[in-house]
């Protein structure tokens, strides 16, 4: 084992895949001699040269579309989009091409397509680059979207999605990449659409994914030191969801508290609310709760960005309602 973090995580599983796969390549904005926004793809283009690190010009509707074009030809693209917030414009390539091409041609035309981008707020980088907006994709039939949390799942899942035939919205957050897990030497995958129990509990679930299993977990060691025993559920991947892991804890602990980044109005939070619901509601002790961003643009102001985003003591306080419901 050896314990990286987040970025250097990501760094190894790209170097991996450009080794392994000649028809991969990375194309995105400040990617090549800059090493990109976040420093993952430091040292590529040294390595592997422009032709197979392509910076790209500050136009994501062209490099989405050249991804897809690639993909399409046979090649095995990975698209870095430098922040989720700038995936906007894009989306008609996404939404209405890459998630739609292997349906619309029957099966034809594939599109293995990765679509890495960054996602949440807590940096100060204000309300136009602080937005969540994996949930919105996550809606999409055709497209996979994956959420890890850690270096581990990071690697695992990135491995997973080079060998998938359709698109992949690849969720990577800001605030992570300095987070270390220990990584097996050996080669490994995580599979997606498949749930991790990261604390086990019988007294409440607590669902999350990204940045917020990180906030579910210091919680739930809080609330142990009051006796509460949580389990933290880590979705990994919103499409394909695994819904019956979730379930399944819900049926032990009878209760359930969501905790998403962005607001909770049209949040993916809602989608799993309502299954739990639909399907265990004969189990629960307490209607679910979510614990989601407050419903405004996100602030510059630190002190008011850490209001705006769900922070330990929210998800503490949730739990100890839940328990006297």
């Amino acid at each position: 084992m050896t314990e990286i973090n987040y970025r250097d995580a990501l760094n190894q599983v790209l170097i991996e895949t450009l080794d392994s796969d000649p028809s991969s390549f990375i194309i995105g904005e400040d990617i090549g001699p800059y090493g990109g926004t976040y420093a993952v793809t430091r040292g590529l283009t040294e390595r592997f040269g422009p032709e197979r690190i392509k910076d790209s010009p500050l136009a994501e509707s062209v490099i989405v579309g050249a991804g897809i074009g690639a993909a399409m030809g046979g090649m095995k693209p990975i698209v870095e989009i430098m922040t989720i917030n700038f995936s906007l414009l894009a989306m008609d390539q996404i939404v209405n091409h890459a998630a739609k091409i292997r349906y619309m041609s029957g099966g034809q035309i594939t599109v293995p397509l990765i679509i890495r981008t960054v996602t949440g707020g807590g940096a100060q980088l204000a309300a136009t680059h602080s937005q969540s907006f994996e949930g919105w994709y996550a809606s999409v039939p055709g497209l996979t979207v994956v959420t890890p949390a850690t270096a581990y799942d990071a690697m695992g899942l990135f491995r997973s999605c080079r060998e998938l035939p359709d698109p992949v919205i690849f969720v990577e957050n800001a605030l992570l990449y300095s987070l270390k897990s220990d990584i097996p030497d050996d080669y490994y995958t995580v599979p997606i659409g498949l749930a991790d129990i990261k604390r086990s509990g019988d007294d409440v679930t607590i669902i999350a994914y990204s940045r917020m299993v990180h906030v579910a977990l210091d919680a739930a060691s809080a609330l142990a030191s009051e006796g509460i025993n949580a389990e933290v559920v880590d979705l990994r991947t919103l499409r394909p969801l695994d819904i019956d892991t979730v379930i399944a804890s819900v049926e032990k602990t009878h209760r359930a508290l969501v905790v998403e980044e962005t607001w909770k109005t049209g949040g993916f939070a809602g989608e799993v609310s309502s299954l739990i619901h639909e399907r265990a509601f004969d189990y629960l002790d307490a209607p679910v709760q979510r614990v989601a961003g407050e419903e405004v643009p996100a602030p510059y102001s630190s002190v008011l960005e850490d209001l705006a985003f769900p922070y330990v003591q929210r998800v503490i306080e949730s739990v100890r309602s839940l328990l006297s419901s």
